[in-house]
Protein backbone atom coordinates (compact mmCIF):
# COMPACT_ATOMS: atom_id res chain seq x y z
CA UNK A 1 0.00 0.00 0.00
CA UNK A 2 2.88 2.40 0.65
CA UNK A 3 3.42 3.05 -3.05
CA UNK A 4 -0.19 2.79 -4.16
CA UNK A 5 -1.12 6.51 -4.36
CA UNK A 6 1.73 7.56 -6.65
CA UNK A 7 1.62 4.47 -8.83
CA UNK A 8 -2.16 4.72 -9.14
CA UNK A 9 -1.93 8.40 -10.09
CA UNK A 10 0.61 7.60 -12.80
CA UNK A 11 -1.44 4.64 -14.04
CA UNK A 12 -4.71 6.57 -14.17
CA UNK A 13 -3.40 9.74 -15.78
CA UNK A 14 -0.61 8.49 -18.01
CA UNK A 15 1.77 11.07 -16.56
CA UNK A 16 5.42 10.13 -16.14
CA UNK A 17 5.92 12.17 -12.97
CA UNK A 18 3.57 12.82 -10.01
CA UNK A 19 2.99 16.49 -10.84
CA UNK A 20 0.01 18.43 -12.15
CA UNK A 21 0.62 21.91 -13.51
CA UNK A 22 -2.14 23.92 -11.90
CA UNK A 23 -4.64 25.73 -14.14
CA UNK A 24 -4.20 29.46 -13.56
CA UNK A 25 -6.40 31.91 -15.46
CA UNK A 26 -4.34 34.86 -16.58
CA UNK A 27 -1.08 33.01 -15.97
CA UNK A 28 -1.38 29.71 -17.79
CA UNK A 29 -2.33 28.67 -21.28
CA UNK A 30 -1.17 26.64 -24.25
CA UNK A 31 2.57 27.25 -23.83
CA UNK A 32 2.63 26.37 -20.14
CA UNK A 33 0.43 23.28 -20.48
CA UNK A 34 2.47 22.05 -23.43
CA UNK A 35 5.78 22.47 -21.60
CA UNK A 36 4.50 20.72 -18.47
CA UNK A 37 3.28 17.77 -20.55
CA UNK A 38 6.63 17.52 -22.32
CA UNK A 39 8.25 17.40 -18.89
CA UNK A 40 6.13 14.39 -17.95
CA UNK A 41 3.45 16.11 -15.86
CA UNK A 42 -0.26 16.60 -16.40
CA UNK A 43 -0.71 19.90 -18.20
CA UNK A 44 -3.76 22.06 -17.49
CA UNK A 45 -5.76 24.71 -19.31
CA UNK A 46 -7.86 27.16 -17.26
CA UNK A 47 -11.22 27.35 -19.04
CA UNK A 48 -13.50 29.39 -16.77
CA UNK A 49 -12.77 32.61 -18.65
CA UNK A 50 -12.75 31.09 -22.14
CA UNK A 51 -15.49 30.68 -24.72
CA UNK A 52 -16.22 27.19 -26.08
CA UNK A 53 -14.46 28.10 -29.33
CA UNK A 54 -11.39 29.26 -27.42
CA UNK A 55 -11.29 25.97 -25.50
CA UNK A 56 -11.46 24.03 -28.76
CA UNK A 57 -8.68 26.10 -30.28
CA UNK A 58 -6.38 25.86 -27.26
CA UNK A 59 -6.83 22.10 -26.92
CA UNK A 60 -5.98 21.71 -30.60
CA UNK A 61 -2.82 23.78 -30.12
CA UNK A 62 -1.68 21.69 -27.17
CA UNK A 63 -2.40 18.43 -29.03
CA UNK A 64 -0.36 19.64 -31.99
CA UNK A 65 2.66 20.34 -29.80
CA UNK A 66 2.74 17.63 -27.13
CA UNK A 67 1.56 14.10 -26.43
CA UNK A 68 0.43 13.41 -22.91
CA UNK A 69 -2.31 13.97 -20.34
CA UNK A 70 -4.24 17.23 -20.59
CA UNK A 71 -6.57 18.57 -17.90
CA UNK A 72 -9.33 21.11 -18.59
CA UNK A 73 -10.38 23.08 -15.52
CA UNK A 74 -13.83 24.59 -14.96
CA UNK A 75 -15.61 26.47 -12.18
CA UNK A 76 -18.95 25.35 -10.71
CA UNK A 77 -20.26 28.50 -9.02
CA UNK A 78 -23.82 29.77 -9.39
CA UNK A 79 -24.10 33.18 -11.03
CA UNK A 80 -27.61 34.13 -9.93
CA UNK A 81 -28.95 37.63 -10.42
CA UNK A 82 -26.32 40.40 -10.50
CA UNK A 83 -26.01 41.99 -7.03
CA UNK A 84 -26.31 45.69 -6.26
CA UNK A 85 -22.73 46.92 -6.52
CA UNK A 86 -23.38 50.58 -5.66
CA UNK A 87 -21.51 50.35 -2.34
CA UNK A 88 -18.54 48.79 -4.08
CA UNK A 89 -18.51 51.57 -6.68
CA UNK A 90 -18.58 54.13 -3.86
CA UNK A 91 -15.58 52.48 -2.20
CA UNK A 92 -13.71 52.64 -5.51
CA UNK A 93 -14.72 56.25 -6.27
CA UNK A 94 -11.45 57.80 -4.97
CA UNK A 95 -9.47 55.44 -7.18
CA UNK A 96 -11.59 56.31 -10.21
CA UNK A 97 -10.84 59.98 -9.54
CA UNK A 98 -7.13 59.33 -9.12
CA UNK A 99 -6.83 57.35 -12.33
CA UNK A 100 -9.21 59.48 -14.39
CA UNK A 101 -11.64 56.68 -15.20
CA UNK A 102 -15.02 55.44 -14.05
CA UNK A 103 -16.85 52.15 -13.83
CA UNK A 104 -16.71 50.52 -17.27
CA UNK A 105 -19.75 51.06 -19.48
CA UNK A 106 -19.30 47.53 -20.84
CA UNK A 107 -17.76 45.30 -18.17
CA UNK A 108 -15.61 42.39 -19.37
CA UNK A 109 -17.01 38.86 -19.35
CA UNK A 110 -17.33 37.21 -15.96
CA UNK A 111 -15.97 33.81 -15.00
CA UNK A 112 -18.64 31.43 -16.23
CA UNK A 113 -19.73 28.17 -14.58
CA UNK A 114 -19.53 24.84 -16.39
CA UNK A 115 -22.63 24.42 -18.55
CA UNK A 116 -24.13 22.51 -21.49
CA UNK A 117 -21.97 24.30 -24.05
CA UNK A 118 -18.73 23.53 -22.25
CA UNK A 119 -19.84 19.96 -21.64
CA UNK A 120 -20.35 19.55 -25.38
CA UNK A 121 -16.79 20.82 -25.94
CA UNK A 122 -15.44 18.25 -23.48
CA UNK A 123 -17.32 15.53 -25.35
CA UNK A 124 -15.81 16.79 -28.59
CA UNK A 125 -12.16 17.30 -27.61
CA UNK A 126 -11.99 14.40 -25.11
CA UNK A 127 -9.33 15.53 -22.64
CA UNK A 128 -7.74 12.93 -20.40
CA UNK A 129 -8.83 14.82 -17.27
CA UNK A 130 -11.42 17.42 -16.29
CA UNK A 131 -11.12 19.24 -12.96
CA UNK A 132 -13.80 21.23 -11.18
CA UNK A 133 -13.45 24.07 -8.67
CA UNK A 134 -16.15 25.11 -6.18
CA UNK A 135 -17.76 21.68 -6.03
CA UNK A 136 -19.23 19.81 -8.98
CA UNK A 137 -21.72 20.63 -11.74
CA UNK A 138 -25.06 18.87 -12.08
CA UNK A 139 -24.84 15.08 -11.93
CA UNK A 140 -26.04 14.72 -15.53
CA UNK A 141 -23.13 16.87 -16.71
CA UNK A 142 -20.65 14.93 -14.60
CA UNK A 143 -21.98 11.71 -16.11
CA UNK A 144 -21.53 13.07 -19.63
CA UNK A 145 -17.94 14.07 -18.86
CA UNK A 146 -17.23 10.59 -17.56
CA UNK A 147 -18.80 8.95 -20.62
CA UNK A 148 -16.51 11.11 -22.77
CA UNK A 149 -13.61 9.22 -21.24
CA UNK A 150 -12.23 11.88 -18.93
CA UNK A 151 -11.03 11.28 -15.40
CA UNK A 152 -12.79 13.68 -13.04
CA UNK A 153 -10.91 15.68 -10.41
CA UNK A 154 -12.67 17.43 -7.54
CA UNK A 155 -11.21 20.05 -5.19
CA UNK A 156 -11.58 19.75 -1.42
CA UNK A 157 -10.49 22.18 1.27
CA UNK A 158 -11.77 20.05 4.18
CA UNK A 159 -12.21 16.38 5.02
CA UNK A 160 -16.00 16.82 4.72
CA UNK A 161 -15.66 18.13 1.16
CA UNK A 162 -13.36 15.23 0.28
CA UNK A 163 -15.86 12.75 1.67
CA UNK A 164 -18.62 14.34 -0.41
CA UNK A 165 -16.52 14.15 -3.58
CA UNK A 166 -15.35 10.56 -3.16
CA UNK A 167 -18.35 8.90 -4.81
CA UNK A 168 -18.27 11.26 -7.79
CA UNK A 169 -14.63 11.73 -8.80
CA UNK A 170 -11.51 9.75 -9.71
CA UNK A 171 -8.99 11.99 -7.96
CA UNK A 172 -9.28 14.58 -5.19
CA UNK A 173 -7.22 17.74 -4.79
CA UNK A 174 -6.54 18.50 -1.12
CA UNK A 175 -6.13 22.27 -1.32
CA UNK A 176 -4.40 23.86 1.66
CA UNK A 177 -4.77 27.50 2.58
CA UNK A 178 -1.23 28.15 1.34
CA UNK A 179 -2.38 27.78 -2.27
CA UNK A 180 -2.47 30.77 -4.59
CA UNK A 181 -5.65 31.80 -6.37
CA UNK A 182 -9.18 30.99 -5.31
CA UNK A 183 -9.91 28.75 -2.35
CA UNK A 184 -12.25 26.11 -3.75
CA UNK A 185 -14.49 25.61 -0.72
CA UNK A 186 -18.10 24.68 -1.42
CA UNK A 187 -19.82 23.05 1.58
CA UNK A 188 -19.47 24.96 4.84
CA UNK A 189 -17.71 28.19 4.00
CA UNK A 190 -14.05 29.02 4.25
CA UNK A 191 -12.40 26.78 6.85
CA UNK A 192 -8.70 27.02 6.04
CA UNK A 193 -6.40 24.08 6.76
CA UNK A 194 -2.73 23.67 5.93
CA UNK A 195 -1.75 21.29 3.16
CA UNK A 196 0.27 18.92 5.33
CA UNK A 197 -2.57 18.77 7.86
CA UNK A 198 -5.23 18.19 5.21
CA UNK A 199 -3.50 15.62 2.99
CA UNK A 200 -3.41 12.78 5.56
CA UNK A 201 -7.05 13.45 6.48
CA UNK A 202 -8.02 12.89 2.87
CA UNK A 203 -5.46 10.33 1.74
CA UNK A 204 -5.27 8.08 4.80
CA UNK A 205 -8.77 8.30 6.28
CA UNK A 206 -10.20 4.79 6.50
CA UNK A 207 -13.72 6.20 6.13
CA UNK A 208 -12.91 7.72 2.73
CA UNK A 209 -12.70 5.09 -0.04
CA UNK A 210 -9.39 4.91 -1.87
CA UNK A 211 -9.19 7.78 -4.34
CA UNK A 212 -5.72 9.17 -5.14
CA UNK A 213 -5.13 12.51 -3.45
CA UNK A 214 -3.38 15.43 -5.14
CA UNK A 215 -1.79 17.87 -2.70
CA UNK A 216 -1.98 21.58 -3.50
CA UNK A 217 -0.75 24.63 -1.63
CA UNK A 218 2.69 25.76 -0.53
CA UNK A 219 4.54 23.29 -2.77
CA UNK A 220 7.18 24.80 -5.02
CA UNK A 221 10.28 22.63 -4.66
CA UNK A 222 11.31 18.98 -4.53
CA UNK A 223 11.30 18.94 -0.73
CA UNK A 224 7.66 20.02 -0.71
CA UNK A 225 6.68 17.40 -3.26
CA UNK A 226 8.51 14.70 -1.30
CA UNK A 227 6.80 15.77 1.91
CA UNK A 228 3.28 15.45 0.52
CA UNK A 229 4.07 12.11 -1.14
CA UNK A 230 5.33 10.80 2.19
CA UNK A 231 2.14 12.16 3.79
CA UNK A 232 0.05 9.97 1.49
CA UNK A 233 -0.58 12.04 -1.63
CA UNK A 234 -0.31 10.49 -5.07
CA UNK A 235 0.87 13.71 -6.70
CA UNK A 236 1.42 17.41 -6.14
CA UNK A 237 -0.32 20.21 -8.00
CA UNK A 238 2.03 23.13 -8.55
CA UNK A 239 0.94 26.55 -9.71
CA UNK A 240 3.06 29.27 -8.17
CA UNK A 241 6.33 27.45 -8.99
CA UNK A 242 5.43 27.73 -12.67
CA UNK A 243 4.90 31.50 -12.43
CA UNK A 244 8.68 31.90 -12.58
CA UNK A 245 8.89 30.21 -15.98
CA UNK A 246 8.91 32.11 -19.29
CA UNK A 247 5.73 30.28 -20.37
CA UNK A 248 3.71 31.97 -17.62
CA UNK A 249 1.69 34.84 -19.11
CA UNK A 250 1.81 37.12 -16.06
CA UNK A 251 2.68 40.81 -16.26
CA UNK A 252 6.11 42.22 -15.46
CA UNK A 253 4.67 43.76 -12.27
CA UNK A 254 3.29 40.39 -11.20
CA UNK A 255 6.57 38.63 -11.94
CA UNK A 256 8.58 41.26 -10.07
CA UNK A 257 6.40 40.87 -6.98
CA UNK A 258 6.78 37.08 -6.71
CA UNK A 259 8.02 36.17 -3.26
CA UNK A 260 6.48 39.16 -1.50
CA UNK A 261 3.86 38.75 1.23
CA UNK A 262 0.62 37.08 0.20
CA UNK A 263 -2.82 37.61 1.72
CA UNK A 264 -6.29 36.17 1.26
CA UNK A 265 -8.46 38.79 -0.41
CA UNK A 266 -11.95 39.20 -1.87
CA UNK A 267 -11.31 42.50 -3.66
CA UNK A 268 -10.68 41.25 -7.17
CA UNK A 269 -13.48 38.76 -7.72
CA UNK A 270 -15.62 38.66 -4.59
CA UNK A 271 -14.30 35.19 -3.77
CA UNK A 272 -11.55 34.53 -1.26
CA UNK A 273 -8.25 34.03 -3.05
CA UNK A 274 -4.57 34.27 -2.15
CA UNK A 275 -2.36 36.79 -3.89
CA UNK A 276 0.31 39.36 -3.30
CA UNK A 277 -0.36 42.74 -1.81
CA UNK A 278 -0.82 45.72 -4.09
CA UNK A 279 -1.97 49.34 -3.82
CA UNK A 280 -5.70 48.54 -3.57
CA UNK A 281 -5.18 45.97 -0.81
CA UNK A 282 -2.93 48.36 1.11
CA UNK A 283 -5.50 51.15 0.81
CA UNK A 284 -8.73 49.37 1.86
CA UNK A 285 -7.56 46.08 3.36
CA UNK A 286 -7.54 42.62 1.80
CA UNK A 287 -11.18 41.78 2.61
CA UNK A 288 -13.93 44.37 2.21
CA UNK A 289 -17.61 43.83 3.05
CA UNK A 290 -18.77 45.94 0.11
CA UNK A 291 -17.17 43.73 -2.52
CA UNK A 292 -20.01 41.88 -4.32
CA UNK A 293 -20.08 38.09 -4.25
CA UNK A 294 -18.00 35.99 -6.62
CA UNK A 295 -17.46 36.67 -9.49
CA UNK A 296 -19.13 40.09 -9.64
CA UNK A 297 -16.56 42.23 -7.76
CA UNK A 298 -14.22 42.16 -10.76
CA UNK A 299 -16.51 43.96 -13.19
CA UNK A 300 -16.13 47.53 -11.95
CA UNK A 301 -12.35 47.18 -11.56
CA UNK A 302 -11.83 46.68 -15.28
CA UNK A 303 -10.87 50.22 -16.29
CA UNK A 304 -8.76 50.74 -13.17
CA UNK A 305 -6.83 47.63 -14.12
CA UNK A 306 -6.51 48.77 -17.71
CA UNK A 307 -4.94 52.14 -17.01
CA UNK A 308 -2.63 50.84 -14.29
CA UNK A 309 -1.44 47.87 -16.35
CA UNK A 310 -0.76 50.22 -19.28
CA UNK A 311 1.68 52.00 -16.96
CA UNK A 312 3.24 48.73 -15.84
CA UNK A 313 1.46 48.77 -12.48
CA UNK A 314 -0.48 45.98 -10.82
CA UNK A 315 -2.25 48.34 -8.42
CA UNK A 316 -5.76 47.00 -9.12
CA UNK A 317 -4.96 43.58 -10.57
CA UNK A 318 -5.11 40.18 -8.90
CA UNK A 319 -1.51 39.09 -8.39
CA UNK A 320 -2.35 35.51 -7.51
CA UNK A 321 0.44 33.50 -5.88
CA UNK A 322 0.82 30.98 -3.08
CA UNK A 323 2.87 31.22 0.06
CA UNK A 324 5.78 29.29 -1.48
CA UNK A 325 6.39 31.80 -4.28
CA UNK A 326 9.90 32.64 -3.10
CA UNK A 327 10.94 28.97 -3.29
CA UNK A 328 10.50 28.97 -7.05
CA UNK A 329 12.86 31.85 -7.79
CA UNK A 330 15.82 31.05 -10.02
CA UNK A 331 19.26 31.68 -8.58
CA UNK A 332 20.53 35.22 -8.97
CA UNK A 333 21.78 35.81 -12.47
CA UNK A 334 20.32 32.60 -13.88
CA UNK A 335 18.01 32.76 -16.89
CA UNK A 336 14.42 31.76 -16.41
CA UNK A 337 14.01 28.00 -16.28
CA UNK A 338 11.52 26.64 -18.79
CA UNK A 339 8.42 24.87 -17.51
CA UNK A 340 9.60 21.63 -19.09
CA UNK A 341 13.03 21.91 -17.47
CA UNK A 342 11.45 22.82 -14.11
CA UNK A 343 9.18 19.77 -14.25
CA UNK A 344 12.02 17.44 -15.16
CA UNK A 345 14.33 18.87 -12.49
CA UNK A 346 11.74 18.64 -9.73
CA UNK A 347 10.94 15.03 -10.63
CA UNK A 348 14.64 14.14 -10.65
CA UNK A 349 15.25 15.84 -7.30
CA UNK A 350 12.28 14.08 -5.70
CA UNK A 351 13.73 10.71 -6.68
CA UNK A 352 17.10 11.80 -5.30
CA UNK A 353 15.46 12.72 -1.99
CA UNK A 354 13.34 9.61 -1.64
CA UNK A 355 15.56 7.09 -3.37
CA UNK A 356 12.60 6.20 -5.57
CA UNK A 357 9.00 7.25 -5.91
CA UNK A 358 6.81 5.79 -3.13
Amino acid sequence: MAGWPVQEFLRLTGARVPIIQAPMAGAGGVALATAAIRGGAVGSLPCAMLTPDQVRAQVAEVRAQAEGPLNLNFFCHALGEPPDDSEWRAVLAPFYAKEGVGPPETPPPLRAPFDEAMCAVVEEVRPELVSFHFGLPETRLVDRVRRAGALIIGNATTRAEASFLTDHVDLIIAQGFEAGGHAGYFLDGYRPEGTLALVPKVALDADIPLVPTIAAGGIADAEGIAAVLIAGAGAAQLGTAYLHTPEATISAAHRAALGEETVVTNLFSGGLARGMRNALIDAIGPVHPSAPRFPYASAVLADLRRVAEADGRGDYSPLWAGQAAALGKPLAGDPLESAQALTERLAREVVELLGELP
